[in-house]
């Protein structure tokens, strides 16, 4: 198909888990010949510039929209994460202190259409304003009714005070990307948008990248503990990796560079790793241990694998409790999360098929779901009709 080149610009909440989603999509619509930037905070500026996409930098980090929130409500919103503030910071106070600055760097750049993953609210807003088509990306499956209608009721007065007619709903655009497969996705759930399903995708590295080196396999049962990536998780991840240690498995940990020392393992138990993208470290897994970011939990589900998931927040527990309601891995509850429940868990989808089995039809659902590719063409093709 032959289409007119198009200018595509992207939005995210500045964290990694809420950009590599976006990154098929942007990859494809470049590879058809379309001009692709990003608009997020400046700490994105490295991630965006290691793919070759332009940046735009515009609004707080995190931490400074955190800050706002807890300015404004008095309340820590990561201690007490109610809908009213996870609103307030999504679609309160990032919009507050970066719609300006976004709306500025839009302008220069003039973009055909605007996509913005499900939890940033300063790309509609700027589309509304400019008067340009958008779409929504959904990275979860569907957030809480209470929390959509907190999002909606705290992003209305931000299209009111510019003379805008506010959207009735959360997320709003005219399209909603569903990268959720249908067995993960909650009934009734989603926003009445045009919905385009598109394939998830382990995250994959820039093309021309070598793959990392690994630790070869030994034939047993390979186990991948995907948590924490910092080093404060040693406090944790080591009890957890002295447990798994015991069975007869190949252990795989993700970490920030924590010596094997610091977990007292013995050495050469655990293979331990830094950054390496989701298609590469999932190969030949048979279990995985995350926390339920969907990132990881699309990602093993699209190589059919079962998780123990061990949620360390409410929107972790959605992603955990739909993982385990389709059959695919068993989530533990916020705060009973001991080493030896997480191993025993793991013992468990080694030793039954059926979670093995219900993992394989999430896979074979994603399988089915239209690639990248395909949902660009078809995206483009929509904004130009």
């Amino acid at each position: 198909m032959i289409s007119i080149p198009m200018r595509i610009l992207m939005f995210n909440t500045p964290l990694t888990g809420h950009f590599l989603p976006l990154l098929p999509l942007a990859r494809a619509l470049r590879t058809q010949g379309h001009d692709v930037a990003f608009v997020s905070a400046a700490a994105m500026a490295d991630s965006v510039g290691a793919e070759g996409f332009e940046f735009i930098p515009a609004g707080p980090t995190v931490d400074v929209a955190i800050a706002e929130v807890t300015r404004r409500r008095g309340v820590d919103m990561m201690t007490s994460p109610s809908p009213a503030l996870v609103a307030e910071f999504f679609a309160g106070a990032r919009v507050d202190l970066g719609v300006d600055e976004a709306l500025a760097g839009a302008r220069a750049w003039e973009p055909d259409l605007v996509v913005s993953e499900h939890c940033d609210f300063v790309g509609p807003l700027v589309a509304a304003v400019l008067k340009v088509p958008s779409a929504v990306m959904g990275i979860d499956p569907a957030l809480e009714p209470d929390v959509l209608d907190a999002l909606a009721s705290t992003a209305h007065s931000r299209y009111l005070d510019r003379g805008l007619q506010a959207p009735a709903h959360a997320p709003s655009g005219r399209w909603l990307l569903d990268v959720c497969p249908p067995g993960l996705q909650r009934d009734g759930a989603l926003p009445p948008l045009k919905r385009i399903a598109l394939r998830p995708e382990p995250h994959q590295a820039a093309e021309g990248t070598p793959r990392a080196a690994r630790v070869p396999g030994t034939g047993r049962p390979r186990v991948l503990v995907s948590l924490s990536t910092t080093r404060d998780a040693a406090p944790t991840l080591g009890p957890l990796l002295r447990s798994l240690s015991a069975l007869d498995v190949d252990l795989v940990a993700t970490s920030g560079g924590i010596p094997v020392g610091d977990l007292g393992l013995e050495p050469g138990r655990v293979e331990m790793v830094t950054f390496v993208p989701a298609a590469e470290l999932l190969d030949d897994v048979s279990v995985i241990v995350h926390h339920g970011g969907s990132g990881t939990t699309f990602g093993a589900a699209a190589r059919g694998i079962p998780a123990v998931v061990v949620p360390g927040a409410p929107g972790q527990q959605r992603q955990a409790f739909r993982v385990q309601a389709a059959g695919a891995g068993l989530a533990l509850p916020i705060g009973d999360q001991a080493p030896e429940s997480v191993t025993a868990a793991v013992v468990r989808l080694l030793a039954e098929p059926g979670f093995t089995a219900a993992a394989q039809r999430l896979r074979d659902e994603i399988a089915a779901m239209p690639t990248a590719a395909e949902v660009a063409e078809r995206l483009v093709a929509a904004v130009t009709a």
